[in-house]
């Protein structure tokens, strides 16, 4: 089968149309008697604006990291802020471009689909305007066009806000219903957009908000809406989503308001595995290895069925562990070590390729076949009540909702699916009391978060190298997949769990300078999960377990305001993690052993400052993070790690014109787990299997254990140790703008097992803006230089096997008309 000559498919021009019309709907629900601006509370904090500098400068309060309205200067933690006009000027549009913005993180690929970032070395989380949502490591691109900002918060999450990973989170704040000091906007304003690129690229958004009024009740609204319909510069690849957003705020009695609202995410893609075949000739020169496996598909149907791999070498199957039955006693071996080209050749024949040979790969050709699918509907909505009682007391409750159905079908042997939601509602009681002293504020917030999951993978037959990406999927490569048949899951679980917390905060301010901030929490998890044998491949492996366990969280923190704007801190924590998989999901295994529930200490230092007034900032952390238990990690999504660093970063608006920035990292991450072991599980590539010929086992894919001696073995592949970025932007006073994004990625290990090593890079992103009267035009030039760049793919499994090859240069601009 050949790959067709372009795979981009053309948007539809009359979709694009309705889509238009029914975003333009949102401006139905203004209204022309508009609401009287509220004049802000004597005691209310004010929106600090420094002019030029794009919202880049962390002045103003942020409640994403303790709970306290603090600015990040005075928070003791590494943080950063990006605001939307940071976003709208640098051309942002996937996580992966925060990379150049914020020190401290960077992303292996997860097949080609930016859900999360890895803080700190491992895989981050994702909050929603203070609320941690569902597991996303790649289940679906995290949207950013509707954020008013993104906080990126360094290490484990406050005890406030519950159960946390190691690494840290992105704390998605949505555009508000409200104006900058808690009124509302005294006229509704709002754009249009139109975003057009290479390779087929057609984005619409609309936006609106301002004042309304329902019979008697005067509110507030913010509405977004984002349709796209894309190509790809891969072939057999395409995007299309539709992205809703709402927010309505309402004063329902003098000292009583109600905010709520959502985001409906439909997205339809595919993931992306990369190259396959996998070498260091490969990666430096293109040189790939062609030929064709063997015939498998003994009904003629089409696909090789599971039952059709598992009968392959005579029952022995198409992927030994280690030397398997080459060494004597059989499994004896559990490494490549014991693999030779004899036993391959007679014991494994059916793991051979015929018309073997070498070609120069497209960078285009990856894993992606033409059925492949990632179907993912999102949904998540909040309803807050907020209670001022007077003299800085105030009650919140917050109820809050995120839920998708999840669907990823990859024909080299991969299926998986999520049907998974949670629901949280916590009460958060603030009280602060004032003195000569200083100021004294504490909070206490129970809460009851209950998330329910059903997931099923398909994993057992996952063969990367049968597929010739030159020629494309065939029979001979194209598999069934258990979400095609429903059957012969390799897991199948259904269940729940429930999570009742406790925390409490207090911060003490004092007016000599010294702040410091503690917290403590106890969460006590009940889990009920069970096997559905009926799906599984092997029924008699189906368990259940029901269990429940308690974890403490605290924290202890201290900053002092000395001369000159410097600030420096400390922190001490340990945060309860809970472990789960992409969907959500809790093992019976896990439940069994208790490893469903973890912890993670942190300590961090640092010094901050702002200055010239206010239009200066630099910060620097030093930190140790730690995984309590090495035993009780996801491999996929949730890996027990320790990691050492050091961030850096400088934001300067030197006028009303220029903002630069530069942002330095360096990350030393290990993977517990395997230094305390010794070794870690892993598919074998082909720089694995030294001395033993491709040709014999490229139709298959042999597995087993990689060895783990020290700690620069147990290193985390794919996270470059240094890490450098800078950021600066010049507007003139006619309209005319332009914005440039530098970073540097030097070179990394594919695979845990260090054996193909991916090359440095220099990544320039550059931007054009002009703005005349309601209109702005904007260009963007992602990879200006066109650099050739890799990113590693799922490292801990799968580094050594496959890589994803990066885009070159391409283009986007947008049309804006503003309201």
């Amino acid at each position: 089968m050949q790959y067709p000559k372009n795979s981009a498919r053309r948007p539809s021009s009359r979709g694009l149309m309705k889509g238009l019309v029914a975003l333009m709907g949102c401006t139905a629900l203004t209204t022309p008697v508009f609401a009287q601006e509220a004049p802000a509370a004597p005691d209310e904090p004010q929106e600090i604006v420094v002019t030029g500098s794009l919202g880049a400068l962390p002045v103003n309060d942020v409640s994403s990291i303790f709970g306290f309205d603090k600015t990040l200067i005075e928070t003791p933690r590494s943080a950063s802020t990006i605001s939307n006009e940071q976003i709208e000027r640098f051309g942002i549009r996937e996580i992966y471009d925060l990379v150049s913005q914020s020190p401290g993180v960077f992303t292996n690929s997860f097949f080609g689909v930016g859900g999360a970032l890895d803080i700190r070395g491992t895989p981050g989380e994702a909050y929603f305007r203070g609320v941690r949502r569902l597991e996303n490591p790649g289940n679906y691109p995290t949207p950013i066009g509707a954020s008013d900002r993104i906080d990126i918060v360094r290490g484990p999450a406050s005890p406030i806000y519950g159960p946390s990973k190691t690494g840290g989170y992105l704390n998605f704040v949505p555009k508000s219903a409200r104006a900058a000091g808690g009124k509302y906007l005294g006229t509704a304003e709002g754009e249009l957009s139109y975003t057009s690129g290479s390779w087929a690229r057609n984005v619409l958004t609309a936006e609106v908000r301002g004042p309304g009024k329902l019979g008697g009740q005067e509110f507030g609204y913010s509405l977004y809406g984002q349709i796209e319909d894309s190509g790809s510069y891969y072939r057999n690849m395409s995007t299309r989503q539709s992205i809703v957003q709402a927010a309505f705020d309402a004063d329902l009695a003098p000292n009583f308001r109600v905010e709520f609202g959502g985001m409906y995410h439909n997205y339809k893609g595919q993931q992306n595995g990369g190259w396959n075949r996998l070498t260091q000739d490969l990666v430096d020169n293109g040189t790939y290895i062609t030929g064709a496996a063997k015939p498998l598909d003994t009904n003629g149907d089409g696909q090789i069925s599971h039952g059709e791999s598992a009968a392959a070498n005579g029952g022995f199957g198409l992927n030994p562990f280690g030397a398997a039955f080459c060494s004597n006693p059989p499994f004896s071996n559990p490494f490549s070590s014991g693999l030779n080209n004899g036993c391959l050749a007679t014991t494994y024949a059916d793991m051979g390729l015929t018309g073997v040979g070498t070609a120069k790969l497209d960078r285009r050709n990856t894993l992606t076949a033409e059925d492949d699918k990632l179907n993912n509907v999102a949904k998540t909505a909040y309803l807050d009540f907020i209670f001022d009682g007077g003299n800085d007391f105030e009650i919140k409750n917050q109820l809050f909702y995120d839920g998708y159905e999840h669907l990823s079908e990859n024909q080299y042997g991969f299926s998986q699916f999520h049907d998974s939601w949670v629901i949280e509602d916590k009460i958060v009681i603030s009280k602060t009391f004032k003195s000569e002293l200083g100021k004294f504020s504490f909070q206490a917030s129970p809460s009851i978060r209950y998330t329910k999951f059903r997931h099923g993978d398909d994993f057992n037959y996952e063969y990367f190298h049968r597929v010739d990406l030159t020629k494309g999927y065939d029979a001979l490569s194209d598999r069934l997949l258990s979400t095609e048949c429903e059957c012969d899951y390799a897991g199948y679980l259904k269940g729940h769990y429930t999570d009742l917390g406790m925390a409490g905060l207090a911060d003490f301010d004092f007016n000599f300078g010294l702040d410091v901030t503690l917290g403590a929490r106890y969460d006590h998890v009940s889990v009920t999960t069970a096997d559905v044998a009926a799906f599984l491949e092997n029924p008699a492996s189906a368990t259940s377990a029901k269990g429940s366990k308690g974890g403490w969280s605290w924290s202890a923190s201290a900053n002092y305001k000395l001369p000159l704007g410097l600030i420096p801190y400390v922190t001490i924590s340990r945060q309860t993690t809970t472990v789960t998989g992409q969907g959500a999901e809790i093992y019976a295994a896990d439940v069994l052993s208790g490893g469903f529930l973890s912890a993670s200490k942190l300590y961090e230092g640092g010094i901050k400052g702002s200055f010239l007034n206010n239009r200066l900032y630099a910060a620097v952390a030093v930190y140790k993070q730690t995984r309590v238990d090495r035993n009780a990690q996801a491999i996929v999504n949730n890996q027990a790690v320790e990691t050492k660093g050091i961030e850096a970063e400088v934001r300067w608006s030197v006028d009303r014109h220029f903002l630069i920035s530069a942002n330095y990292t360096k990350t030393k991450v290990e993977n517990l787990t395997g230094l305390g072991s010794g070794v870690l599980f892993s598919f074998f590539g082909i720089g694995d299997l030294k001395g033993l010929d491709p040709a014999l086992y490229l139709g298959g894919q042999p597995i087993g254990l990689v060895p783990i001696p020290n700690g620069k073995a147990s290193r985390r592949a794919g996270i470059p140790e240094d890490l450098y970025s800078a950021n600066l932007t010049y507007s003139f006073d006619n309209g005319l703008s332009f914005a440039g994004a530098v970073t540097h990625v030097p070179s990394v290990f594919s695979g845990q097992s260090q054996v193909v090593k991916l090359p440095a890079y220099t990544m320039v992103d550059l931007t054009a803006s002009f703005k005349t009267g309601p209109w702005l035009f904007r260009a963007v030039m992602k990879n200006a230089t066109n650099a050739k760049y890799f990113r590693a793919n799922f490292t801990e499994l799968f580094g050594s096997t496959i890589a994803l090859p990066e885009r070159p240069r391409s283009w986007q601009a947008s049309v804006i008309y503003k309201f």
